[in-house]
């Protein structure tokens, strides 16, 4: 935040509302203070809500939209205090501002309101100068909490996500993996991986721009994102290498990703300033050494030209899926392709 930015939240005036537009919800049973607030209120600039009793108060705000309750402590069926502790319930995760109205004999229920998370308090008869202010100073603090929440989950965004691609990063990755093994040890259920590179990244590279590499890997990784699950973990894994977990997943509907990957991207025409790109190598490892088998598997693939499917079982299979429409029924070819992939 600027230092401009800085000056102007926590400049005071009270011509200025802290929050243009914040919504401000009145709840009060007693009609001629309900009005006499909210018009004090709309008079500065707020658009304000009305409710008579905490319940009504409750339930608007569960709906969303609201940025300050104003509660009377008196009211029928939910009193202001009992609907203070569930907004403060409701709203923990964000910060609801809540102000009590009080009388100003009954210091006792200002006491307890604030020891059940009230924010702050006016009292009957309030002075409209004294109202607007606290009504700002809880906005402005409300607005500065949800910047620094803001913050926080860009940045807790940014540690588990990869900023070009947005897809996972190693950090996540490395103990997402680490969780999924013990995870099909437990439950003796199956587990695959597939590596994913980029065939010839670096000299496309060399003769464009940063630029159309970048936008290469954002746009394999969107492709690879429609290509699997839910459930399925993408991430990428160093510059122009992907990684994506299977859990649950067999041999052969690891296969059946990994094709379905490789057929998308090599048949889509992908075209950039008049230059076309495709090509996706992808590869599968065995669950006792997953990642090393499929990396294994992937420099295969890159030593015998790229654009392949390399596929390792125990058995030795190997093959390259031909382009055109995929067939289930043909059988991985021994000795066809090279390269290695696996599953459990």
């Amino acid at each position: 935040m600027s230092a401009s930015n800085v000056l102007r939240d926590l400049d005071p005036s009270p011509s200025k509302p802290a929050a243009p537009l914040a919504t401000v919800l009145v709840a009060d049973d007693d009609r001629l203070t309900r009005e006499l607030l909210a018009n004090i209120l709309r008079s500065h600039g707020y658009v304000v809500e009305t409710c008579e009793d905490g319940q009504e108060a409750v339930e608007r705000v569960s709906r969303g939209g609201i940025h300050l309750a104003l509660l009377d402590i008196m009211m029928p069926r939910l009193s202001g205090l009992e609907a203070c502790r569930l907004l403060k319930g409701m709203t923990n995760e964000t910060f609801l501002p809540v102000v009590l109205v009080t009388i100003k004999t009954d210091s006792a229920s200002r006491v307890e309101g604030l020891k059940i998370g009230a924010d702050d308090y006016v009292c009957k008869p309030f002075e409209e100068k004294e109202l607007v202010a606290r009504v700002e100073a809880m906005l402005r603090i409300k607005r500065l909490h949800d910047h620094v929440a803001q913050a926080r989950q860009k940045l807790e965004q940014m540690s588990v996500h990869d900023e070009l691609t947005g897809l996972y990063n190693y950090r996540y990755l490395h103990t997402r993996l680490s969780e999924e093994f013990k995870r099909a040890e437990r439950y003796h259920d199956p587990l695959a991986c597939a590596f994913i590179d980029i065939d010839q990244l670096k000299a496309r590279n060399d003769s464009g721009t940063r630029q159309l590499g970048d936008h290469i890997i954002r746009s394999v990784a969107e492709l690879m994102r429609a290509c699997v699950r839910d459930v399925d973990v993408i991430a990428r894994y160093g510059g122009e290498e992907f990684l994506i977990v299977l859990p649950s997943t067999h041999f052969g509907g690891a296969v059946t990703v990994a094709e379905r990957i490789w057929r998308d991207v090599t048949e889509r025409r992908f075209t950039i300033d008049a230059q076309t790109f495709h090509n996706i190598t992808v590869s599968i490892g065995t669950k006792d050494a997953l990642l090393r088998a499929a990396d294994g598997a992937l420099q295969q693939a890159k030593r015998d030209g790229g654009n392949r499917i390399c596929v390792f079982q125990q058995q030795g299979y190997i093959y390259t899926p031909a382009l055109g429409p995929p067939s289930s029924s043909r059988p991985p070819q021994k000795g066809v392709g090279g390269g290695s992939a696996g599953g459990r």
